[in-house]
């Protein structure tokens, strides 16, 4: 929950929305729109968690919805991606997947197309169906919208939420910060990447939406086999955002050592180059979860035998927020729930 005062003073001022997130204060007013009560509702509109959990007997069904925005290359296979994460991080395999695709008009028939191919193949590579979905062409878009649903099932006793972390859980986060923001920054401004990163640099940055990729499923999958507590994707807004929504979700204080927060070198002079913040640089591709200490070393093994890089950042404490340090000290800690990737438009 966000603390009383803070909403109360954010609403005696509201200010213009700015592209991102909406301001929490303003989403956790909102949130409580939320239609006709059904008790078969585990986990319904909440800050900072990941998809919906609805009750069917002996399984869960966790329920994501969320649009691609920040890039028209290959927005379809970002679509089925971004969404199956969320899907995932609840403890669920994702099963199936529609879609609401929006271009605008004298869009070319090729580019729809492919739309259809890409989420048919990254559908197809994680054992997605895909089940339906709208089309359409409207001038209210300047460029095609993708905007996914995933759904998936999970065993009553296998689901895990952002809302899970306890105190004295470690905090591990796997690959590192701004992977898919720092893709995109090299494709889409192709130019400023090749000063800061050189031709050859330019083109392995802009492929780190692939490698190491912005799937999480393998690695959450496995998190919650074996006994994460609570888990999220960061997206929008990247790391940093993603630790304040697990602390507030979750109602307890993270512990961040930032030195230990991996960022690839492409990425730190990328955005040196830009004047970005790395940990407020959209992330999907890393995971964030929490997870008794008795559990973590067996699970850092396991990320290991499959190559996925991870490693501790922290711990839970009782509190609220984040507690940031740098070098052994402690140091403000900064968030928005605007993406760096904004500041660019």
């Amino acid at each position: 929950m966000i603390d009383a005062e803070v909403q109360a003073a954010y609403l005696a001022r509201p200010m213009p929305l700015l592209p991102g997130k909406l301001p929490p204060p303003l989403l956790q007013r909102l949130l409580r729109f939320r239609g006709a009560p059904d008790r078969r509702v585990v986990l319904g509109p909440a800050f900072g968690l990941d998809a919906a959990v609805i009750d069917l007997g002996p399984q869960y069904l966790i329920l994501k919805s969320d649009p691609v925005t920040f890039t028209v290359e290959e927005v379809g296979w970002y679509a089925v991606h971004v969404n199956a994460n969320d899907v995932a991080v609840m403890g669920a395999r994702p099963a199936w997947f529609q879609s609401t695709i929006i271009v605008p008009p004298r869009t070319a028939p090729g580019v729809v197309r492919q739309i259809f191919r890409d989420i048919d193949r990254s559908a197809r590579g994680l054992g997605i169906a895909v089940t339906g979905g709208h089309t359409e062409i409207s001038p209210a878009v300047k460029q095609p919208i993708v905007a996914g649903d995933m759904q998936g099932l999970v065993r009553r006793d296998g689901l895990v939420t952002a809302a899970g972390a306890q105190v004295g859980d470690l905090v591990i986060m796997t690959k590192w910060a701004g992977i898919e923001g720092t893709s995109i920054i090299a494709r889409r401004l192709a130019g400023e990447a090749r000063k800061a990163l050189g031709d050859r640099g330019r083109r392995e940055a802009a492929r780190f939406n692939h490698r190491p990729g912005i799937s999480v499923v393998t690695e959450a999958l496995l998190a919650a086999r074996a006994g994460a507590t609570a888990m999220h994707d960061p997206t929008e807004g990247g790391v940093a955002a993603a630790l304040f929504e697990l602390a507030t979700a979750s109602g307890r204080r993270l512990v961040a050592n930032l030195d230990r927060i991996v960022v690839h070198p492409h990425t730190v002079r990328l955005c040196a180059h830009l004047g970005l913040r790395p940990l407020g640089l959209i992330a999907s591709g890393a995971l964030l979860l929490t997870i008794p200490e008795r559990h973590a070393t067996a699970l850092l093994g396991a990320f290991s035998r499959r190559r996925i890089p991870a490693a501790v950042i922290g711990a839970v404490e009782r509190g609220r927020g984040v507690a940031a340090y740098r070098e052994g000290k402690r140091v403000r800690f900064e968030w928005s729930p605007r993406d760096e990737l904004t500041r660019l438009e």
